[in-house]
């Protein structure tokens, strides 16, 4: 039984989903949505907070400011309400209305930077409209996920040591890369610790962090197995960040999908026929 003080303290979830039944290849998904905050980024907030507190960045009268698509923010937003902290999002207009709401509910700021980056995109205009606030405001702190080692030290510390002790034979990790913190810590863990172990990043089509042209990107906080394992003898884990219940109204939406991709179904039989 897990007895808890505040709601930041409750992180670590050992729940998988084994998919084997439903795909046919032995891949097991990882959740990471049954905290408070309801994704991986509780872990990222809580030690990227811990570290800035420790190391006097941030006190009781300081504003903690960081930029995010959706789930960092909400994690933060645990996080400052937990510890009686102040903390200002800074997001973009494809962050889900009923993140913001619940941003809000912790008593969080939200800001919305409204004017896209040239190549479509907002996670410039983000940066920058952070910078803005910070030189206005002399209490503002930027906690900068994008280059703080404590956002991928969290994984590196919990994340991936939890995944090795649950799958001591693991093949390969899939992990959907956004900022690259669960990434970039996992990665250093398993190379240091179990370097036969295979990471595989996940990203959307539109992100330049595999060297892609930038181009339009609809889902927040992202910039796939059977041809490589035809005997299913692969041990395999994916990461889910969250619970999924914050895309109802797009990926799980077909009148959304259909109006970003057009008719799938439709497309799908011309391509079979």
């Amino acid at each position: 039984m897990a007895i808890i003080s505040t709601a930041d303290e409750l992180f670590d979830s050992d729940v998988y989903v084994d998919l084997g039944h439903t795909l046919r290849i032995p891949l097991h998904l990882k959740c990471e949505g049954f905290n408070f905050a309801g994704s991986v980024k509780l872990r990222a907030a809580t030690s990227m907070v811990a570290s800035a507190l420790r190391l006097g960045l941030i006190d009781e009268h300081s504003t903690m400011v960081e930029s995010s698509s959706g789930n960092l923010g909400v994690a933060l937003s645990v996080v400052a309400a937990a510890r009686s902290l102040r903390f200002v999002c800074v997001t973009d207009p494809k962050c889900n209305p009923a993140t913001v709401k619940l941003m809000r509910a912790f008593g969080s700021d939200v800001v919305v930077a409204d004017r896209p980056d040239a190549d479509g995109g907002y996670l410039t205009a983000r940066k920058t409209l952070v910078r803005e606030l910070c030189s206005r405001n002399s209490g503002y702190v930027w906690l900068n996920q994008y280059e703080n080692p404590a956002n991928w030290l969290a994984h590196y510390e919990n994340t991936a040591p939890l995944i090795a002790k649950q799958f001591p034979e693991l093949d390969v990790l899939f992990i959907g890369t956004g900022t690259g913190g669960t990434l970039t810590g996992c990665v250093r863990w398993f190379r240091d610790n179990r370097p036969g172990v295979r990471i595989v990043a996940v990203d959307t089509v539109g992100s330049v962090n595999f060297g892609m042209p930038a181009g339009p990107r609809h889902l927040p906080g992202l910039g796939a197995l059977e041809r490589h394992d035809p005997a299913g003898a692969l041990t395999s884990v994916a990461i889910s960040a969250d619970m999924g219940d914050r895309y109802i109204e797009t990926v799980y939406d077909d009148a959304w999908v259909r109006s970003i991709y057009g008719d799938l179904d439709k497309e799908q039989e011309e391509s079979h026929g």
